[in-house]
């Protein structure tokens, strides 16, 4: 018979790459006190990743040993868990846009969930709370383009979007002039520019 740590380790092993684990699904395999002990003994021998306190992922193998899973495939992970709106943040979605030069010292990411920490081996990334509307389309260029003008702020906002107008097509400039709805009205004011554009 296996035991609960060889059930959760075959559980997880079907899993994609980035996709977290709590004890509460898992009690489809056990007590809930025998899926902690063994949640916590996989965490002691490498075998999973404590990701933050109650969350964990498995660790990605390579012919170079054991790394992290991909940024990016935790945070949709945990997005789809939970339900909440996940984006890049607006420091990121300048730097995408080629609006900064500055690379982001640690990657954070804009939710409509909670603000917490987590730890992929190495890498810190912050999930931070922002208001609803700053994560409008958040995987679009059109989406990205609004969250850099939100971190560029009210007095730099007309000159970034200036820059922004011809790395967008024309779809994306009509998308990002559709978000001015929601936007707050110093930046649909800069927005409606792209109206007589």
């Amino acid at each position: 018979m296996r035991t609960t740590s060889e059930a959760i380790k075959a559980y997880a092993a079907v899993l994609p790459e980035g996709a977290t684990l709590s004890a509460k699904e898992l009690l489809h395999l056990g007590e809930r006190a025998a899926i902690d002990q063994a949640l916590s003994r996989l965490v002691k021998r490498g075998e999973l990743m404590r990701v933050k306190r109650g969350l964990f992922a498995l660790p990605v193998k390579t012919r170079f040993g054991a790394r992290a899973p991909s940024v990016e495939a935790v945070v949709e992970s945990i997005a789809k868990t939970t339900g909440e709106r996940v984006s890049l943040s607006g420091a990121s979605a300048a730097n995408i846009l080629g609006l900064s030069t500055q690379n982001p010292s640690r990657q954070i990411y804009w939710t409509s969930g909670p603000s917490r920490n987590l730890k992929l081996g190495a890498q810190n990334v912050e999930l931070k709370h922002v208001p609803s509307w700053q994560l409008r389309a958040p995987n679009s260029r059109a989406g990205h383009a609004f969250r850099a003008l939100a971190y560029f702020g009210k007095s730099e906002a007309g000159k970034a979007l200036g820059r922004i107008k011809s790395q967008l097509s024309e779809n994306e400039r009509r998308e990002l002039l559709a978000l001015r709805a929601s936007a707050p009205t110093w930046m649909a004011k800069e927005l409606s520019t792209l109206a007589a554009a």
